[in-house]
């Protein structure tokens, strides 16, 4: 297994984690969203993604602080781009995807920054570790569709993604940042 298979599984919980608020009616649009990963490997950018991923989110605009976000991440689907690579992501050092199948992040609050810029907080768990985290997000709107864009840092080993040998950081970096594009509909006016 390469350090890039443990990275993957590190990805998923921080893709979890980003999560973006929608209303009770609101849905999010999968073939128009996408939950990226980067992280070093022996200092080279390496990039993952997971391939399904759902949300239940409840968005309104006039009263943010009740919006709620509830995100779940398909692990089993992450994918660095390499046949060998993605059949090591599975394995127990890395993701564990027969005993924690998915990563998950519920929102606690919902913050307004401005212009189009919030702060959700929230617990995102991945791997059978539940950690804190915070993820700035932009919204934004085209006719009918809401995107929500942003980023946030993970680490890996934080959520004993690639144990044993995959747990030094000079092969594989702890530091995992987590991108995201999700598009909703029935998101009213924001």
């Amino acid at each position: 297994m390469t350090k890039t298979s443990f990275l993957l599984p590190l990805l998923a919980t921080a893709m979890a984690a980003v999560a973006l608020p929608a209303a009770a009616q609101q849905k999010l649009l999968p073939a128009q969203s996408e939950i990226r990963f980067e992280f070093k490997q022996m200092g080279v950018p390496v990039e993952g993604r997971f391939k399904k991923f759902d949300g239940q989110i409840s968005f309104d605009a006039a009263k943010p602080a009740a919006s709620k976000v509830a995100f779940t991440v398909d692990i089993a689907s992450v994918t660095l781009g390499s046949a060998e690579i993605d059949t090591e992501l599975p394995k127990a050092e890395w993701f564990n995807t027969a005993k924690f199948p998915q990563a998950t992040f519920a929102s606690s609050s919902f913050k307004v920054l401005g212009a189009g810029k919030y702060e959700v907080a929230g617990k995102l768990s991945i791997k059978g570790m539940q950690r804190d985290v915070v993820v700035p997000l932009t919204m934004t709107q085209a006719g009918a569709v809401t995107t929500a864009t942003g980023a946030f840092p993970i680490k890996r080993l934080g959520f004993k993604i690639g144990e044993n040998e995959w747990a030094d950081t000079s092969m594989v970096a702890d530091d995992v940042q987590v991108k995201f594009k999700l598009a909703l509909n029935g998101v009213g006016k924001l």
